[in-house]
């Protein structure tokens, strides 16, 4: 749906040279023009408007003097930097341009008509007067000589497998007697020139020649290979015309036929059948076709026409029209008439063969045009409702619309078309907001025909409906009516038929006033024109448009954008500097852009698309190259844009990866639309969405979020992009426009959680307004079931920029709850009968269901039916329940309800069977009431009601209870059913504790057996458990004999003693039992010598003093001694393996590094898999024993993390075994301190003081060693580099991967706490003073 827009015209007027144009080349390197006439060439550069070089041919006598030469081809020769021409008389010519020698490379007898070189300058074909072919190469070395009319078909003749014959053929109505007729040739046409054509196909492996046979007097089509074979010939085609173009992607040839009625432009396929065609604008005999020419890329096919002469008196015409194909259907996008008599007639024409879409053409009066077309979409670009999305497409003398607001009509069909009395060249729509539909077209007279949206009088002539019009109906569209046709009055009423195409980037900038650019024919000058509108009566048919003022640019302009919020104009010049056009101003001064930094602005590369946008609140030029790279200001911010669209506060682009993004450009800057754009994983999911691939952006329909995609084969797509709809959404939300909002979201699933959490309070607040809105039950449930906890705005649609709304109440208060609740009573106070079913769905919704209450609500409405019109009957009510519940668990709530009404009612409804539910219901009915709801509870699984109400049924149930109760452990809900007093609650009490002494809690067991009574199995339960002060009351309250409790003490000592605790044995054997010479030796065994004293002196027994305690504390102190030896040397000896340990290792660690230095060359080519190799090295001796362990059981697992740090020397993790069993002697040490106080406080007491000494000094020197011994143990270095691998600068990849390998073989994870080292507590009192 793209328009060709004219860009540029570059004139090059009246060349001083001498005779007339004959053909003209492209230099494409020089960009200069080389044009041929019957005096020879001259070189000409059409920027500087200069003749460079003239070569004469007639001097050399390669040209007669009399006139009568004729040059019929020129060629550039790049590579030879010379230039081919080739003469009628039978000269092939080359020409040195530099030193202007002149040699003569070959010569036909009879004459030359056709020069064709191939596309890759490595062949040259000659037609000759003798009707023959001659290919050479590019040194002009004959290949081969072939006659240019052949007998055989080619090649690629077709086979005939003999199914039926002609004569039994259906030949339809011509009859049977069809097949007997003989088929007549027709002869070439009349104004046809007899000369043969050539035309090469892109790749250069095949060239199509067209010739009139000798033996027909028709003209046929012959396809050659590259190696001069013939392939194949056309199928008879009447009226053949001489103009030949094969398309250069290499898919069709193109030539004209003359119909019967109409003239069309025909496609052949290489194997010479015809294959489509399009018809010409124009009647049988009205015009010849010169020539056909494709440009570069195979878009536009160029077909240039001359009037044929019907009157004496009517002027001739000559036209040069542009066709495209989109769909499968040709447009006629442009079309340039000049004049066939004097210096403007067409001598030839030509496709750039660089640049796809400049066309050069040159006159007969030495007049040379050269103009630059781009693809544009001609859309409307107002941004509110009343615009309605139009997009225009040129199509010869019509002009195809597409509403796209109303229906999206699939292109070559339109909503309607404007019939115009001549070819459109431009279309340009309303830049005013408010009147966006309104559209102008310039057709080739120079022509404006105003189209106005509004009140027509009567139905527009012009205007013709296209896909929505039809018979039997009424069109609801706003179509536009002709306003008035206004003629284009210049002040200097110059020649404009020398150029077609007087004015290009028309723009409807007022009401009354238009822009037009028109390009200086002397320099390198641009003119802008302010059209206005002259005044005229109304009634007139045609108006006039004046040229009001115009203003000169220095620079070619070749692009014009304007805002129409703004009404900024932007002009864009051809070295891509951008100037700002103050139209509005007295003075119409043009300044240059500048950026927000104060520069202005330069395009690094011309932009053939250019808008502009307000970006961040700054105004912004928006420019996309024909290479893909996109601009903001002068800042290249893509290089991957296929399209754009600025739409409201929108950037819209598409890109080469096939995706679609849109930035929201308020909050924008240059920064973040280019991370946006470089970046592949774009985080906001709003942002981004794939869309087909080759898709470019037609339009978007505004407050509609509609996105319209054309694919590169011309069919539409619609696609609603995330982020427009969601900001189109968040406006609605905002102006409480919720009814738009939900059928949008609904529409295009949008999560409906987003109208809540959109603006929370908002919504609470506004709750009745969104009800009344909605306005239908069937919505509204929808909105309840689709609520969630979650918070969309935090997950799936995250705003562009982080809201300041905070969520409104009590935010423990659930979400669901809330809505509910508010939703609820909204519709209750509206018409809580209309709203039944939505009421029942709030219930149920809740983050608990309220099935109950709509259980009951439900049996109400089946009493009585309200008799208002939209009431709910409970029959519907409970058939809409089943749809949001599943109805086994609405049939057990309604048997929780305990209402056999209700439990009915669900039941007739549900799948159940009636021989199932019916006897179980009456069985219930016959139950007394408490156990009815007890069976009811338990049949349920509802085990704490249950327990309740069978509470209630009497002493003669609480077997029953009991068993439920240890059945199903509900213990602690059962004791508070019953008194504490009472026999059943003892009874639940000793179950109780039975169920805790099972589990092995004999503490709990006992105090609930001590608190029931049941005071001998609580002392059993304390008794095990070792708690003596609890047995010992227990036992009290038991009234044991003195026996009795002196056994049960013992007892209790021997438990206390295997627990280690002989201070509590002692106290309990010395108070209970009354033996206090066990009690003193139990307390020496703990070494409790203070205590053991105390008893002593208390029963005087003074001479345990010397038979027990003085050998006791001697004993301990040897004891101690040679713990500490042991200790000292255990430590010395470890401390000295692991200093050996750590020496080895780094030599391992150096003789590896020397290694990777001497490999290093190797190590960069094999670096991953010579670090594997490393680990397995390190690694691989014990890797199968630990892949072992890992299958092992729990207790082999336990077993060996045990032998993991082997003391075993050579081990692989030996120095962490060494630390572990350092760490373990220096904890054994630390915790002696307390001990060996309290021995030295005794060892004095009894004048032991040698031995005193001696321990103290023992364990200081223990004490000292260990703590000079840590830093060397535990080094710094070992915490680094358990912390951090090897890297810098200077490190390999080699040596990276080996300090990791080495980490993991060396220190796992588990065994980082072995390089901390242990804490001796230096404040821990423990020498005494008196033994120094």
């Amino acid at each position: 749906m793209r328009n060709l827009k004219l860009l540029r015209t570059l004139e090059f007027r009246d060349i001083q040279a001498p005779g007339r144009p004959q053909c003209f080349c492209l230099r494409t390197e020089q960009k200069t023009v080389l044009i041929g006439s019957e005096h020879g060439l001259i070189e000409v550069d059409p920027v500087r408007r200069e003749v460079k070089n003239e070569i004469p041919l007639v001097a050399e006598g390669f040209l007669p003097e009399d006139g009568s030469g004729c040059i019929v081809g020129i060629q550039d020769l790049l590579d030879q930097e010379s230039v081919c021409v080739a003469t009628a008389s039978g000269d092939v010519i080359l020409c040195s341009l530099s030193t202007h020698q002149l040699e003569c490379v070959g010569n036909v007898a009879s004459g030359i008509s056709v020069m064709s070189w191939s596309p890759d300058q490595e062949l040259v074909l000659l037609a000759t007067g003798q009707q023959t072919l001659i290919m050479m190469t590019k040194d002009f070395e004959p290949i081969m000589e072939q006659q240019i009319h052949q007998d055989d078909f080619g090649e690629s003749k077709f086979i005939t497998v003999g199914w039926g014959k002609k004569e039994t053929q259906f030949h339809g109505s011509e009859g049977r007697q069809a097949a007997f007729q003989m088929q007549m040739h027709e002869s070439a046409l009349s104004w046809d020139d007899h000369r043969p054509q050539i035309t090469w196909r892109g790749d250069g492996q095949f060239f199509a020649v067209s010739v009139v046979c000798p033996e027909t007097g028709a003209r046929k089509v012959r396809v050659w290979n590259r190696e001069f074979a013939l392939q194949s010939t056309s199928e008879p085609v009447a009226g053949l015309g001489p103009a030949l173009a094969w398309k250069p992607s290499g898919s069709l040839i193109a030539s004209t036929q003359d119909k019967p009625n109409q003239q069309d432009v025909v496609f052949f396929e290489k194997n010479g059948l015809l294959h489509g065609h399009f018809t010409l604008p124009f009647l049988k005999d009205e015009v010849k076709v010169n020539d056909l020419l494709w440009n570069a890329d195979s878009s536009v096919l160029a077909v240039w026409l001359e009037d044929l002469q019907r009157e004496k008196s009517s002027t001739l015409k000559m036209y040069v029209q542009l066709w495209t194909v989109g769909n499968y259907h040709w447009y006629l996008k442009q079309s340039l008439p000049f004049s066939t008599c004097g210096k403007n007639k067409i001598v030839s024409l030509m496709w750039d063969p660089v640049t796809p879409y400049r066309l050069h053409v040159l006159c007969q009066g030495w007049h040379y045009l050269c103009c630059d077309w781009h693809w544009t979409t001609d859309r409307s670009s107002g941004d509110n409702a009343s615009d309605l999305a139009n997009v225009a497409v040129i199509d010869g003398k019509r002009v195809l619309v597409t509403v796209f607001r109303q229906t999206v009509v699939p292109p070559p069909m339109c909503t309607y078309q404007l019939l115009l009395p001549h070819p459109v060249n431009q279309v340009t729509f309303s830049a005013h907001p408010k009147k966006s539909n309104d559209l102008a077209v310039l057709d080739a007279s120079n022509q404006i025909s105003v189209y106005k949206c509004g009140g027509s009088p009567s139905v527009d002539p012009t205007l013709k409906l296209g896909a929505v019009g039809g018979n039997g109906f009424k069109v609801s569209l706003r179509t536009p009516h002709l306003e008035k046709r206004y003629k284009i009055q210049f002040e200097n009423n110059e020649d404009q038929e020398v150029k077609p195409l007087k004015l290009s980037l028309l723009t409807w900038i007022e009401e009354d006033i238009f822009l037009a650019i028109s390009h200086s024919q002397s320099s390198t000058q641009s003119v802008i024109h302010h059209l206005t509108v002259a005044p005229s009566e109304m009634d007139e048919e045609q108006g006039q448009l004046n040229v009001s003022s115009s203003v000169m640019v220095n620079g070619v302009v070749i692009g014009l954008c304007c805002n129409s919020k703004t009404k900024s104009v932007a002009l864009q010049l051809a070295d891509g500097q951008i100037l700002k056009y103050l139209w509005e101003s007295s003075s119409l001064a043009v300044t240059p852009w500048k950026n927000p930094g104060r520069f202005p602005v330069w395009f690094p590369y011309p932009c053939t698309q250019t808008e502009l946008a307000m970006i961040g609140g700054e105004e912004c030029v928006l420019g996309l190259t024909d290479r893909c790279r996109f601009f903001i200001n002068d800042i290249e911010v893509a290089s991957n844009i296929t399209s754009f669209a600025v739409y409201d506060e929108f950037l819209l682009l598409t890109t080469h990866s096939h995706t679609c993004q849109c930035f929201c450009l308020r909050d924008a800057s240059f920064k973040t639309l280019q991370a946006g754009l470089s970046s592949s994983h774009v985080s906001n999911g709003e942002i981004l969405r794939k869309v087909e691939r080759g898709s470019r952006i037609v339009t978007v329909v505004p407050q509609d979020a509609k996105l319209i995609l054309q694919m590169p084969r011309g069919n539409l797509e619609v696609v609603h992009h995330r982020a427009l709809v969601l900001a189109q959404i968040r406006k609605w939300l905002d102006k409480l426009m919720f009814k738009e909002a939900f059928e949008c979201m609904r529409k295009l699933r949008i999560n409906l959680n987003l109208i809540y959490d959109h603006n929370p309070k908002v919504f609470l607040e506004n709750v009745e307004t969104f009800v009344r809105q909605i306005d239908s039950v069937n919505y509204i449930n929808l909105f309840f079931t689709e609520l969630k906890e979650e918070d969309v705005t935090k997950t799936m649609y995250p705003p562009p920029v982080t809201s300041s709304v905070q969520l409104s109440g009590d935010p423990d208060e659930k979400k669901l709850d809330l809505i509910c609740d508010a939703m609820r009573a909204a519709m209750e106070s509206i018409n809580p009968h209309k709203y039944c079913l939505s009421i029942l769905t709030s219930h149920i919704k809740k983050t608990t269901p309220e099935l109950e209450i709509v259980l009951q609500k439900v049996h109400e409405l089946q009493g009585n039916t309200p008799s208002v019109p939209d009431a709910v009957s409970a029959e519907e009510a409970l058939k809409y329940l089943l749809l949001l519940v599943d109805v086994n668990e609405l049939y057990d709530h309604s048997l929780g309800t305990y209402d056999f009404d209700l439990v009915l009612m669900v039941a007739e409804k549900s799948q159940k069977d009636p021989k199932e539910y019916l006897p179980f219901l009456n069985t219930l009915k016959k139950m007394e009431t408490n156990y009815q709801r007890f069976t009811i509870d338990k049949y349920l699984k509802r085990y704490e009601k249950a327990i309740g109400h069978l509470s209630k049924c009497g002493p003669e149930y609480f077997p029953e209870c009991l068993n439920l109760i240890k059945d199903k452990n509900l213990y602690n809900e059962a004791l508070k059913l019953y008194l504490p007093n009472s026999q059943q609650y003892k009874d639940i009490s000793i179950a109780y504790g039975e169920q805790l002494m099972q589990e092995h809690m004999y503490e709990p067991a006992g105090l609930v057996f001590a608190r029931c009574g049941a005071h001998k199995k609580a002392l059993s339960a304390f008794l095990t458990c070792g708690s003596w002060k609890q047995a010992l009351c227990m036992a009290a309250q038991l009234n044991l004999t003195k026996d009795q409790l002196a056994g049960l003490a013992r007892t209790l000592a021997e438990k206390l003693v295997e627990k280690r605790k002989h201070i509590d044995a002692a106290i309990v054997l010395e108070q209970y039992a009354e033996d206090y010479e066990e009690a003193v030796l139990l307390l020496l065994e703990g070494a409790a010598w203070e205590e053991a004293l105390r008893l002593v002196y208390k029963y005087n027994r003074l001479d345990i003093i010397e038979t027990n305690i003085k050998p006791s504390i001697l004993e301990a102190q040897k004891n101690y001694m040679v713990f500490l030896d042991s200790q000292t040397t255990m430590f010395s000896h470890h401390k000295k393996r692991l200093l050996v340990v750590r020496e080895l290792k780094e030599q391992a660690q150096r003789v590896n590094l020397d290694a990777e230095v001497r490999h290093g060359q190797e190590a960069d080519l094999f670096s991953e898999t010579s670090s594997v190799v490393s680990g397995s090295e390190m690694s691989g001796k014990y890797s199968h024993s630990n892949s072992r362990i890992s299958a092992r059981s729990s207790k082999n697992r336990r077993k060996a993390e045990r032998k993991k740090h082997s003391l075993k020397e050579g081990s692989p993790l030996e120095d962490l075994a060494l630390l572990e069993a350092l760490n373990e002697v220096v904890q054994n040490t630390e915790k002696l301190k307390d001990e060996v106080y309290h021995i030295l406080k005794v060892l004095f007491l009894f004048e032991f003081d040698e031995q005193g000494r001696e321990l103290q000094k023992a364990f200081e020197d223990t004490l000292q060693l260990m703590e000079r011994s840590l830093p060397e143990i535990w080094t710094l270095t070992d915490l680094q580099n358990s912390a951090t691998p090897v890297l810098g600068p200077n490190s390999t990849a080699n040596s990276i991967m080996a300090s990791y390998q080495q980490q993991k073989t060396s220190v796992p994870v588990l065994d980082a706490e072995l390089l901390i080292p242990p804490k001796i507590n230096k404040k821990t009192q423990w020498k005494l003073s008196l033994l120094e």
